[in-house]
């Protein structure tokens, strides 16, 4: 796994650009639902022949191929036990307590759990027909088992098991974040499965294009799709093959480029006069959306898992209006939404946003992109933007209005290590997606500037290994050659997919790109390669390789060499190893608070709304894209950004769209926020990647300025319970009461006059709270709206000291379809010149949790 830096390009005619990793600024468990007993078990349980016999037949059934699965079990693990289990006292421990794994506490109970991970699998199967591998008991409850698929099955349908996963690390990488959100198993389930999750739902895509003949976009013939009589969008026909871009799982294909083009920007031969991608962008944001399942992703003769979209049966619908070089015009943006919501979609997936807060108009809210997009929220359409790159740093986002859903981004649980062990016992860490040099055998390793063919060569940046020509191949084959990261990396002159075709062509055995200045603002991305080769990002650890490789290599007078004598080996980075730590939000994540004008004036609105994947991800490419130069050709790409991010939501909305067809975009939205999650996957509250003092990233703890809600939770966000509910009347009364904004602009731009009775932005029904500029005391209101069967919730808040907090009522019962309105009252108590955050948390009868976030900035007037 090898990379590339992210950098923020400044485009100075358009206002549009697409909201991805290349605009970083200079200077990324399964939830297992627990299997219902089948009505035969029922049945056979009822008339008396008991579980053990029941288990016993069901592990006849042993048919197949053995593969390792982790299977997590109910009770506590040591860490988390509080006791109640006769004859075993607790063993949890408090934060960073360090767990006596000798006492006796733990061992009879570590020595209890083991007990009954081997009593249920002796239970369920013959003895010889499985193996245990271990038992997990500390962290988690579960154990490691080699069986058959037909056995798991039958794990799965256990009483008491909570979850059956086959074992990923030994799984190709794949695009993980379906398994990474519990799609496959506690969200596709409720839609009918993978091949039916999304039926029927359209999603349009405002991108790039597609590239219409990829795998991820196939019409399956075994299982056809039928027409969608509620969409109206039209299919253009590829003017060089000839060839409708429609098949059925592709239902709309058109281009947006007039605007493009009265600008002298648009260039036909690069930026296709068609729905063709040209870029690689949208074809990347259409499969993380609704890609077809279980396709297979494959580069350099490595196959990396199998990808899948969130809502893979969803129908895709391609507006393109960004190209390569220059993004995107406004004016093509909003024709291309226009388009959108007149054809029918149901979703809009944007992954594109301004530059900057609006010059022209004295609000971020007020806009013809802005006003667009309320106009479909209005038609029923749920709006998914990406909130923009320009994190870690505040007031960063590019999506700012209260209709639209701004999605952050998070790093997933997955993470890429790869190592050079230097002949001195240094082992190097670095990134290296790639396949290791032979196993117990080192190389001679070159460098670049130490084999050119002649002097004159040094014009031409040779240690940037971009030109094999350059070189000496006699001393390069056979070795490992040496490069440098330069800052043609940074302008994308030079790319890690071009130093592996020099090594290559050289006959090297692998290659090294050492990184000796980190400019502020630098991210790496693995890059797979198809030989052996590694990035060392860490400057200390590069000086550490030319210490070693200076000491090692002899030369004359003249500096040049006599013989080479340093040697390494590059480590196998093609396996993923899964962190705990996730998931966090991602260093370039645009951050809030949100602003309502140019002059960056705070806002009584919380943006982002919530936090989704957007680190590696892998997706469909086009192979006409040359956006990401170490993705030339290929079918498939692993990027970074919000871009990534957004669609994860769209895909997920087109989840809960297909499930509750008559919800509102805002019941959409508010389902997805208030089930959040605000803990990682350890149980511990949100970090966000930031930098240090000196300039390395640090993790910190992550406010609802970085997240939003917080992480999306798709499972729960199909049964909320609650919904706080909006409709296009409360946004106009948003922006009526909204300081600064001339009424006759909101009628210019909503057709509507100002007769809200809301009173303060602060009111507007969304499922957060900011109160930007707190004098006081101030009261606002929310209604909830139960959709689930009649429930009583208990209301309880809690808030950063410098804030007092109050909820009434402090209880209240709801029948299914009824609203009920609260109020919250925020009392300012000291004048910190910070924000405080908290949170209300409605806790119901019937088991349904909502949260939503509380920021205010307390002032003396």
């Amino acid at each position: 796994m090898l990379v590339k830096i992210l950098i923020k390009r400044t485009l100075t005619q358009v206002d549009v650009n697409v909201t991805k990793k290349r605009e970083l600024p200079a200077g990324l468990d399964r939830v297992f639902s627990v299997s219902s007993i089948s009505s035969e078990a029922r049945e056979m349980k009822a008339s008396g022949l008991g579980w053990a016999v029941l288990l016993v037949l069901l592990g006849l059934v042993v048919k197949g191929k053995a593969e390792i699965y982790i299977v997590t079990v109910e009770g506590e693990p040591i860490i988390s036990y509080k006791g109640g289990e006769n004859g075993f006292e607790a063993t949890a421990v408090e934060s960073d307590e360090k767990l006596d794994t000798t006492s006796e506490l733990v061992t009879s109970y570590a020595s209890h759990l083991e007990k009954k991970h081997d009593m249920l699998l002796g239970m369920l199967f013959e003895h010889g027909t499985y193996k245990k591998l271990y038992s997990y008991k500390h962290l988690i409850n579960g154990f490691s088992v080699h069986l058959s698929p037909q056995q798991a099955e039958t794990l799965k349908r256990a009483p008491g098991v909570k979850s059956v996963e086959r074992d990923w690390k030994v799984r190709k990488l794949t695009t993980h974040t379906p398994q990474f959100l519990g799609l496959p198993t506690g969200v596709w389930p409720a839609g009918g499965g993978f091949d039916r999750a999304g039926e029927d739902i359209v999603i349009g895509f405002v991108d790039s294009g597609i590239y219409p003949h990829h795998p991820s976009f196939a019409a399956h013939h075994d299982d056809p799709y039928g027409p969608v009589p509620k969409y109206r969008g039209k299919c253009e026909i590829d003017p060089d093959t000839k060839r409708d871009f429609c098949n059925g799982k592709i239902i709309g294909a058109q281009y947006f480029a007039e605007a493009a083009k009265a600008a002298g920007a648009f260039n036909p031969t690069i930026d296709f006069a068609s729905p063709m991608d040209g870029d690689g962008h949208g074809s990347h944001t259409a499969a993380i959306a609704a890609g077809n399942n279980g396709i297979p992703v494959r580069l350099h003769g490595h196959e990396f898992g199998k990808a899948s979209g969130m809502a893979p049966r969803a129908r895709i619908a391609v507006y393109k209006a960004i190209y390569r070089l220059f993004g995107g015009f406004v004016a093509d943006v909003v024709a291309a939404i226009d388009q959108a919501v007149h054809d029918g979609v149901d979703i809009l997936s944007l992954s594109v946003g301004p530059n900057s807060p609006p010059t022209n108009t004295k609000t971020t809210f007020l806009n013809p992109f802005d006003a667009t997009l309320l106009a479909a929220v209005k038609a029923g359409v749920f709006v998914a933007q990406a909130a923009g790159n320009g994190g870690p740093f505040p007031k960063t986002l590019v999506s700012y209005s209260p209709w639209i859903a701004s999605v952050a981004a998070a790093i997933d649980d997955r993470r890429y290590k790869n190592h050079l062990n230097l002949g001195n016992g240094k082992a190097l860490a670095g990134l290296g997606l790639s396949p290791s040099t032979h196993p117990n055998q080192t190389y001679t390793m070159v460098a670049a500037n130490d084999v050119l063919l002649d002097s004159s060569a040094t014009k031409f940046s040779p240690s940037d290994c971009q030109r094999p020509e350059v070189l000496n191949k006699k001393l390069v084959e056979g070795n490992i050659l040496l490069c440098g990261y330069s800052f043609n990396f940074v302008v994308g002159t030079a790319s890690i997919k071009k130093v592996s075709e020099t090594a290559k062509a050289l006959g090297a055995v692998g290659f090294v790109l050492a990184v000796e200045n980190v400019s502020p603002g630098t991210k790496f991305d693995p890059v797979p390669v198809g030989i052996p080769g590694i990035l060392i990002t860490d400057v200390s650890k590069t000086m550490d390789l030319i210490d070693y490789y200076n000491v090692s290599t002899p030369r004359d007078w003249t500096g040049r060499v006599k013989s080479f004598k340093a040697i390494g080996s590059i480590g196998d980075g093609l396996m993923p190893i899964l962190h705990k730590s996730a998931p966090e939000v991602a260093l370039f994540s645009a951050r809030g608070p949100n602003i309502r004008d140019f002059s960056f004036q705070d806002a009584d609105l919380l943006k982002p709304d919530i936090l989704a994947p957007g680190s590696l991800i892998w997706a469909a490419w086009s192979p006409n894209g040359t956006d990401e130069p170490n993705f030339v050709g290929e079918g498939f790409a692993l990027i970074s950004g919000t871009s990534m991010a957004a669609p994860h939501i769209a895909g997920i909305a087109a989840l809960l769209k297909q499930k509750h067809p008559q919800w509102s975009p805002a019941a959409i939205k508010s389902a997805l926020m208030t089930t959040s999650t605000k803990l990682d996957r350890a149980g511990r509250p949100l970090q966000a990647q930031q930098y240090s003092e000196t300039e390395a990233m640090k993790l910190v703890p992550a406010t609802p300025f970085d997240y939003g809600s917080g992480h999306v939770n798709p499972r729960a966000a199909l049964d909320p319970g609650l919904i706080f509910d909006a409709g296009y009347e409360d946004y106009v009364g948003f922006l009526c009461t909204t300081p600064g904004i001339d009424i006759h602009e909101i009628k210019k731009y909503t057709n509507s006059p100002c007769n809200s009775t809301i009173g303060r932005p602060s009111n507007l029904n969304t499922p957060s709270i900011t109160i930007s500029h707190l004098v006081g005391t101030q009261t606002v209101t929310r209604t909830v709206t139960n959709v689930a069967e009649e429930e009583t919730y208990v209301i309880t808040a809690r808030m950063h000291p410098s804030v007092a907090i109050e909820t009434r009522p402090s209880a209240m019962t709801l029948r299914p379809g009824a609203s009920r309105k609260f109020s919250v009252t925020l009392t300012a108590r000291s004048v910190t010149g910070s924000y405080c955050f908290g949170e209300i948390t409605m806790k119901g009868s019937r088991g349904h949790k909502v949260t939503i976030p509380v920021v205010a900035m307390g002032h003396w007037r």
